[in-house]
């Protein structure tokens, strides 16, 4: 792809800015992740633009606020070293550059100043790595050292780097592979999967709200039994839902063979997501045979 082409998707006024500002502090800054990958997709206008820069992405932040004809109010959020505004329709997200280090009892890492490069290898997938330039000199230049635009081109969830190092350091991004295959209708990758399969104890360590605010993501998708099917094969389900676990095996009515409950409950789920966009009317379908395990 040119880069004429990933100049369309800078044209909101926004990036007028962040180019002026970067260029007057003398930094090098980037459009990254979601915004990147949902402009390729054509998912529709984005609220959200995550920017990275070599450098402070607080200084960055305020620097560009200044320059807003609306004076913008500044969040900064020194512990993690990023910055947040508004702009008309728009909420931008600065942080530096940076590489980090894990420890085996959490999933919030020791961070230090880094490279593009080393920010990019710190994404939890090929297809949020994508970086365009947002330097004048070179406004728009695509960075995709991991083949994310071939990854997006073959539909395909991928890690940068080692997927068994990339779950254990993080396992809710095991929950995030599952949610982008299931909201895309891509196939996560067989070495990545198998990780996941390896990694599946690990989730012990993410909160419940970040579980289910994943979980939540999968049943909002078009059809959320792309999900919840991966995550039984993936052994999550038994971690995070095993009462839907217990619904699984032919059921037996006056000597007949019956549906299987998993099964059905996720066609019931899929059937209504048909339907409705209510994602508490699609739980409540997830959940409607689920004391039949006990009672049997």
């Amino acid at each position: 792809m040119q880069d004429q082409f990933f100049k369309e998707a800078l044209t909101h006024k926004v990036f007028e800015y962040i180019t002026k500002a970067t260029d007057e502090l003398g930094l090098d800054s980037y459009v990254i992740g979601g915004f990147v990958r949902d402009f390729i997709l054509k998912r529709g206008n984005a609220k959200d633009i995550d920017v990275v820069t070599i450098g402070s992405g607080i200084e960055l932040a305020q620097k560009v606020a200044s320059l807003l004809p609306n004076k913008p109010k500044v969040q900064v959020f020194k512990t993690y070293g990023t910055a947040m505004l508004r702009f008309n329709d728009i909420e931008v997200e600065f942080v530096g550059a940076r590489k980090e280090s894990y420890t085996e009892n959490s999933r919030n890492p020791e961070v230090s100043e880094g490279t593009l490069q080393d920010d990019q290898d710190r994404r939890d997938f090929t297809i949020n790595a994508l970086a365009l330039s947002l330097n004048a000199k070179s406004f728009g230049k695509l960075l995709d050292p991991f083949d994310g635009i071939g990854d997006l081109d073959r539909k395909i969830i991928r890690t940068p780097l080692n997927p068994d190092i990339t779950y254990s350091d993080d396992p809710l991004r095991m929950m995030r592979a599952i949610r982008f295959a299931t909201q895309l209708n891509f196939t996560i990758e067989k070495i990545s999967l198998d990780a996941i399969q390896s990694n599946v104890e690990r989730i012990k360590i993410i909160t419940k709200e970040r579980i289910v605010d994943e979980i939540n993501k999968i049943m909002a998708s078009p059809k959320p039994s792309i999900g919840f099917l991966l995550l039984e094969k993936t052994g999550l389900l038994n971690k995070i839902l095993p009462e839907l676990i217990a619904l699984k095996g032919v059921e037996e009515v006056e000597g007949q063979t019956h549906k299987d409950n998993f099964y059905h409950t996720l066609e019931v789920v899929d059937n209504i997501s048909e339907n409705t966009n209510d994602v508490w009317l699609r739980w409540a379908a997830l959940l409607h045979d689920i004391g039949k395990a006990p009672t049997n």
